[in-house]
């Protein structure tokens, strides 16, 4: 975590990128599966596909949530523009982490490919 130095500006930008970036993956994942070989509609939604795209955004939000506390960890240690850009950093990656478990509920508990 030391590595990533979390004071730097960029940290503010990438919290809502890998957000995004989960976001197209896994919906554009769901769309290519639905279409190619979807599911049993019988099957409910504990299928193998939910599965995967649930262990995606487990992944996504537990790493959002890891670099939102490794930032908060950071900003205690720093003063000024510093400790800002950390503080900062540390809620979009948290708000990101949250955006990434609101938007994956559905994906979790609705049967893929409706």
């Amino acid at each position: 975590m030391v590595r990533l130095h979390f004071t730097h500006p960029i940290h503010l930008i990438i919290g809502l990128t890998l957000w995004s970036l989960w976001f197209v993956a896994v919906y554009s994942g769901l769309s290519v599966a639905c279409a190619v070989a979807p599911p049993s509609p019988e099957a409910g939604a504990l299928t193998g596909l939910n599965a995967a795209l649930g262990g995606v955004s487990l992944i996504a939000a537990v790493g959002l949530a890891a670099l939102a506390w490794g930032s908060c960890q950071v900003a205690k240690q720093h003063k000024g523009r510093q400790r800002f850009h950390a503080t900062v950093s540390a809620w979009l990656y948290l708000f990101s982490a949250f955006g990434v478990v609101f938007a994956g509920m559905p994906i979790i508990g609705v049967p893929p490919c409706l």
